[in-house]
């Protein structure tokens, strides 16, 4: 019994600082219960996970990025929602200034937000529900990391360094 009220008080401070630090990489095994156990079913022989709480199309989402046992080189990303459920595969895509993968505003608001940056990853996230897509980047700028979400016309939904 001393040690269930401990436990629990620790339980209940990480899935505090999940939603506070949204955006943040947060360990797997800090993944609400459901969404644990149905990423575990479909990806048996996941290695290498790390998850981000994200929010795309209006919903509250998380990223988990990982690579199977069996294929060590290849990078695959999912998003799951918070209740457990599966929503939609993620794309990497080009990193470069000039990749027609985002749009072309994107890139006009990403320099007047930031003076130099350098994208460092992309993600595509299309709308299992509809048209339209979305995209999360990591850019460097100003000497830090900056986790940036922009809609389909390239306007910054999201920014949390």
């Amino acid at each position: 019994m001393r040690n269930y009220f401990p436990t629990l008080i620790g339980a209940v401070l990480t899935l505090c600082s999940v939603s506070v630090f949204a955006g943040a990489v947060i360990a797997q095994d800090a993944l609400p219960e459901k969404v644990q156990a149905a990423f575990n079913k479909k990806f048996p022989a996941a290695v290498s996970v790390t998850a981000e709480a994200k929010k795309h199309f209006g919903q509250d989402l998380y990223l988990i990025a990982f690579k199977e046992a069996k294929e060590a080189e290849a990078r695959k990303i999912v998003y799951y929602r918070v209740n457990g459920h599966f929503y939609v595969n993620g794309d990497d895509i080009d990193t470069a200034k000039t990749s027609v993968e985002m749009p072309p505003a994107s890139y006009e608001n990403l320099k007047a937000t930031f003076n130099d940056y350098d994208i460092k990853e992309a993600i595509l996230v299309v709308n299992p529900n509809g048209a339209g897509e979305e995209f999360d980047l990591v850019v460097s700028a100003s000497g830090a990391l900056w986790h940036i979400a922009l809609d389909r016309n390239g306007s910054i939904t999201q920014k949390e360094e």
